[in-house]
């Protein structure tokens, strides 16, 4: 049997003596402040994206618009929630981070997590703020696309990206209400993406430029 050395294992457990004391420096008042100044910052920039990404005009038949949507979405991994032909209104839902690749994450992370940390460090301290990810376990992703007859022509289909909550996260901190933004723009560019490899393949008419 392999034994400890007494040096190592003292200096293990004053390790975690004082990781313990550390992560405690932050009261919940603090962290539920830090989280409250990214959601502000992160809803900004989820508005201005759904701004420039979030809507399109297509010279589609309702019916036409609303499967293909339905089967651009299903084709990037996520999951039908709910479905209303009638109102064209549609919930697709997927473990985060689908609709994002492995690698698609790695690039969110790379960009978005320095900005996390910088938003949050006033409020937890600089030791705590380097071990605050994104903790993407425990999260779905819920895309929702609508389908609406536009009063020029074809259809209005527009997209919104949220995060639900399935399980708590492991690092205590409160959950983030907003996606990371680049996560949020690589996800809609998918979809926009396969939505109209969908209509290419039903040999559909050309987009139109979205109104201003």
């Amino acid at each position: 049997m392999q034994r400890t050395c007494p040096h190592g294992r003292r200096a293990m457990v004053w390790l975690c003596a004082a990781l313990a004391v550390l992560s405690g420096c932050a009261s919940d008042q603090e962290k539920h402040d830090a989280i409250v100044a990214v959601n502000e910052e992160f809803r900004s920039q989820y508005e201005a994206i759904l701004a420039k990404k979030g809507a399109r005009v297509y010279s589609l038949k309702h019916d036409d618009a609303f499967n293909a949507m339905s089967k651009a979405l299903g084709d990037l991994g996520m999951q039908s929630e709910s479905l209303d032909l009638s109102l064209g209104l549609m919930s697709f839902v997927a473990q985060a981070p689908t609709p994002l690749s492995a690698a698609d994450w790695r690039a969110t992370e790379r960009a978005d997590l320095p900005k996390l940390r910088k938003i949050v460090e006033p409020y937890i301290g600089w030791f705590l703020t380097h071990f605050i990810k994104f903790e993407p376990q425990g999260l779905q992703n819920v895309i929702t696309a609508t389908i609406l007859d536009s009063p020029e022509s074809g259809v209005q289909v527009s997209l919104t990206m949220r995060m639900r909550e399935i399980e708590p996260p492991r690092s205590g901190m409160p959950r983030r209400d907003y996606p990371p933004p680049t996560g949020m723009r690589i996800g809609i560019d998918k979809v926009w993406a396969r939505f109209d490899y969908e209509i290419e393949q039903r040999q559909a008419l050309p987009r139109q430029p979205a109104p201003r």
